[in-house]
């Protein structure tokens, strides 16, 4: 429950409803409705010099206080709802893809050995693993659900996590050998004769390049619903320009120069490398524990302060990653000489709040008194 404190009383949320067209039902003790924008005032905002920078920024602190005075059951609802919403997409995004990838491998095997091209065998050896990837996330995202919790406390939703990070390794070892073969035809090739134009090969790749767009742009719009989902969509992004770029090399080393097709091949390999590369530090970091990003955080810290009078102030807040999802640490302050039943009552309810939030895995809530000490889990040299 939010705090009745002095000096701050609540304001008006129907009113700004209205106003903003935004819906606000909690309670403001601190006032932050006031600070909203209307419409019509976002759009006055838009019509001066650089308003459309200074909209931006009000949109931004629109979206914030909503989602501040939103009660906390509200982010797990919509969360949830969002999730059943999407689960259907989700699932025909991951077996569209995995069937298709299969289907495409066979098309992309035969157009790299009928046609002997180097920057063809580049794209075959990308879709020859994506089938790969795909079962491994299909696999991991189902054992992560059915560890036992006694062997492994956390949960598994770090699985995903480790197995881009291994798919990513062994996407990377085999895109090195390309790059050897590439360099190597480049220093020995004797002669400046053009390879032999294959047009079944190139229609089989174009065939490919046709289908992995509309696969984009179906999990383009579920990128950010799911990780499985967000990890095809990078991959048939990725795909789109190795396919792409593979036809108009592959096609150059047989009608302008024979070099352009091992340089194709090299090119592909280094883009694949540097993309896989940029996704197993991502990933890394969330396995890090990287920070959560400061949205939410300013999330926590809000409930946290206004979710009961007796809390004084938030000493700390942190939220970090734990694979996928964040584990929350809040540090709160009560009076000294609060009952210890009603300091564990109140911080196990915020913790079980907390945990309500999207993407929380795990929530832990520690009481003081006061805040001169050394902060919590920290070691001092």
């Amino acid at each position: 429950m939010a705090p009745d404190l002095p000096g701050n009383s609540t304001a008006d949320p129907e009113r700004a409803s209205a106003s903003t067209g935004l819906s606000i039902v909690h309670p403001d003790p601190y006032q932050f409705s006031d600070g909203l924008k209307t419409q019509d005032e976002l759009a006055e905002l838009r019509r001066r010099k650089q308003g459309k920078k200074v909209e931006k920024f009000h949109r931004r602190q629109n979206d914030l206080i909503t989602s501040l005075l939103k009660p906390i059951e509200d982010h797990g609802e919509e969360a949830r709802v969002e999730e059943d919403a999407n689960r259907v997409p989700v699932k025909i995004a991951i077996w569209a893809s995995l069937l298709s990838n299969f289907c495409l491998a066979g098309l992309q095997l035969y157009a790299a050995i009928s046609s002997g091209s180097l920057s063809l065998l580049a794209t075959c050896i990308d879709s020859i693993f994506d089938p790969g990837s795909n079962l491994l996330l299909y696999w991991l995202h189902k054992k992560s659900k059915k560890l036992n919790l006694d062997q492994w406390p956390v949960g598994g939703a770090r699985l995903e996590t480790i197995g881009n990070i291994i798919y990513g390794f062994l996407m990377g070892s085999v895109n090195l050998i390309v790059v050897v073969e590439s360099v190597r035809d480049l220093i020995t090739k004797a002669d400046d004769s053009l390879e032999a134009f294959h047009v079944p090969s190139i229609i089989a790749v174009g065939v490919a390049l046709g289908i992995k767009f509309l696969l984009f742009l179906y999990c383009y719009s579920l990128r950010n619903k799911s990780s499985q989902v967000r990890v095809l969509w990078e991959d048939h992004r990725n795909d789109l320009f190795i396919n792409g770029f593979g036809i108009l090399m592959s096609t150059g080393g047989s009608k302008l120069a024979w070099f352009l097709d091992p340089m194709g091949a090299l090119i592909i390999t280094i883009g694949v490398l540097i993309s896989w590369g940029v996704t197993i530090y991502r990933q890394f970091e969330l396995l890090a524990g990287k920070s959560a990003p400061h949205e939410f955080l300013q999330l926590v810290i809000y409930k946290a302060a206004t979710f009961s009078d007796q809390i004084l102030m938030v000493d700390t807040a942190r939220a970090y990653h734990s694979g996928p999802d964040y584990f929350v640490e809040v540090d709160i302050v009560m009076e000294a000489s609060t009952p210890l039943w009603q300091a564990h009552d109140l911080a196990q309810q915020l913790q079980d709040k907390i945990e309500v939030l999207p993407n929380v895995e795990r929530a832990f809530v520690h009481v003081d008194h006061e805040t001169t000490h050394t902060p919590e889990h920290r070691k001092v040299a």
